[in-house]
């Protein structure tokens, strides 16, 4: 695992609450920070000043946050998204901010953190704005999938390092029936009961693997961003892989993921596996 977090800046308030989040998870994890911003290099683009002043303003308040961190600062000057990937490549995670400057009022995730969530190489964590509350619960979504292997196992660190209590949601839907299908009570039941005893099934060696944490897990069956949103209202973070085990093969970012990203309001991570875990 590399030894620090890259978190991307560009002086707007979701990027100041971003740098709180990332300092505070450096400190806690016992990693450096390593603070970026991308210097636009077109005309009516920012100036050289502003950058600087950014980066300087972020360096500022993740030290006033943290104790004995490592902090360093990063001019780059490239496309945003390029280099924010790039970035994502030798960093244990990187955060950003849920919408930048440039992105429309209305919009809750901007266009960089929609494409780099669906490209980075590891997990990226995009943060709204400062949580008042603190819940000590992480909470996960787990299908079984190669990118939910990913995300159980940074779930489990992010929890073991807040102390705080690890929460799996396993949901999962009944598929389309024929106005017929009432006839077939029993089997159905069947099928509920089958689906949710294999998603207790594969918590199991999570919690054998992890004895100092509690662990807990449900099974609802509705659609999985429904479950997580609901369970996101008492969490600290939401852990979502990148894909689950419905997405199309080529979809980067899948519609669950996507779907979270939109409408939680506390911190979420989205673990795509590295090249190495996939092989």
């Amino acid at each position: 695992m590399a030894g620090h977090i890259v978190v991307g800046v560009d002086g707007s308030t979701p990027a100041t609450a971003a740098v709180e989040w990332a300092a505070a998870d450096a400190q806690r994890r016992g990693l450096a920070l390593r603070i970026v911003h991308v210097c636009q290099q077109w005309p009516h683009s920012e100036s050289a000043e502003y950058c600087a002043g950014a980066l300087e303003a972020a360096a500022v308040r993740a030290r006033e946050l943290t104790r004995d961190v490592k902090v360093t600062t990063e001019l780059l000057s490239g496309d945003v998204i390029d280099d924010l990937v790039a970035e994502s490549a030798s960093a244990d995670s990187l955060v950003l901010g849920s919408r930048g400057l440039g992105g429309l009022a209305g919009m809750v995730l901007g266009s960089v953190g929609t494409a780099v969530a669906g490209h980075a190489a590891g997990p990226v964590v995009i943060v709204r704005a400062p949580s008042p509350l603190r819940h000590d619960r992480v909470v996960v979504g787990y299908d079984g999938s190669a990118c939910s292997e990913a995300a159980m196992a940074y779930a489990v660190e992010q929890a073991r390092a807040r102390g705080a209590g690890l929460h799996v949601i396993s949901a999962w839907q009944l598929p389309a029936f024929s106005p017929y299908a009432v006839a077939y009570g029993s089997l159905i039941e069947d099928l509920m009961r089958e689906e949710a005893r294999a998603a207790r099934e594969r918590v199991v060696p999570w919690r054998e693997r992890n004895p100092d944490l509690v662990i807990t897990d449900e099974q609802p069956c509705e659609h999985p961003v429904k479950a997580l949103i609901d369970a996101a209202g008492t969490a600290d973070l939401l852990v979502v892989g990148s894909r689950g085990l419905g997405g199309f093969a080529s979809a980067l970012l899948g519609s669950v993921s996507h779907g979270v990203l939109h409408h939680v309001a506390c911190p979420v991570a989205v673990v795509r596996p590295r090249e190495k875990e996939e092989s």
